[in-house]
């Protein structure tokens, strides 16, 4: 029951939020100081906290590219968000 608290949590953060919880969970991991079971329960909540921060990195490029397009899809004044640029 707790674990689904947890999810849920991370499931209503914003990005930056998100952002600082995971670099929180890397500090305790990286610091080597948290017993066995602890850390795979920091893991597992790091790796929700990615995902979670991956999800609203995609939401946003897909507002930054409907903004830019127009009615008909073409490209209005700015470009479509590239990633690899």
């Amino acid at each position: 029951m707790g674990q689904d608290k947890n999810m849920n949590d991370i499931a209503s953060m914003s990005f930056e939020q998100a952002m600082a919880e995971l670099d929180r969970v890397v500090e305790q991991l990286e610091s080597g100081s948290a017993p066995l079971e602890q850390s795979i329960e920091l893991y597992t909540r790091g790796t929700a906290l990615k995902a979670r921060c991956e999800t609203l990195l995609k939401e946003a490029q897909a507002k930054i590219e409907k903004i830019t397009l127009d009615d008909k899809g073409e490209p209005a004044s700015t470009a479509a968000f590239d990633p690899d640029a």
